[in-house]
């Protein structure tokens, strides 16, 4: 039952972190019309420092790395949580909005300052479409996620 559970939370993840990554890349590219994979190097650089935006396919793969364990920490935070507030499922559109912009205040106030990333000018445009991505791609999904995973475990273990 719980190899189940991790599976599914392990698979919403690999989900969430995906759509993040895709909408990142994607906005990068149309607004700069650079390659996508700068993206992946910034990532890197919280830990590599400024190196990473010059490295080559190491750093991209870093990039890579060390997303997916953000968005899988994410992930497993949001189901912990959900597990110890079960009612936050009951208005999962309004858990997820809410959950899309703690996440973007973890990264913003937290993460990125203890980073060695270069430091991002603030700038309102930005700012709202980072919130609106996170929202679509973490927030939301994993919201409507935990709330099917908890109906199937609840069906589960009704007495037939």
């Amino acid at each position: 039952m719980r190899n189940l559970l991790t599976s599914k939370i392990l698979l919403a993840g690999l989900l969430v972190g995906t759509l993040d990554i895709a909408a990142a890349m994607f906005q990068f590219f149309l607004n700069t019309g650079k390659s996508p994979f700068i993206v992946l190097k910034f990532v890197a650089s919280g830990l590599f420092g400024k190196a990473a935006l010059t490295g080559g396919d190491d750093m991209i793969a870093w990039g890579f790395l060390f997303h997916y364990f953000i968005a899988m920490s994410f992930t497993v935070f949001f189901f912990w949580l959900c597990g110890k507030r079960p009612a936050l499922l009951q208005h999962r559109l309004l858990t997820g909005i809410g959950y899309g912009i703690f996440t973007w205040s973890v990264m913003r106030f937290i993460v990125l300052p203890l980073s060695l990333t270069n430091k991002q000018p603030f700038s309102w445009s930005g700012t709202l479409t980072a919130i609106a991505i996170l929202i679509v791609c973490i927030g939301i999904p994993l919201s409507f996620m935990a709330a099917a995973f908890k109906k199937q475990e609840t069906k589960k273990n009704e007495p037939s």
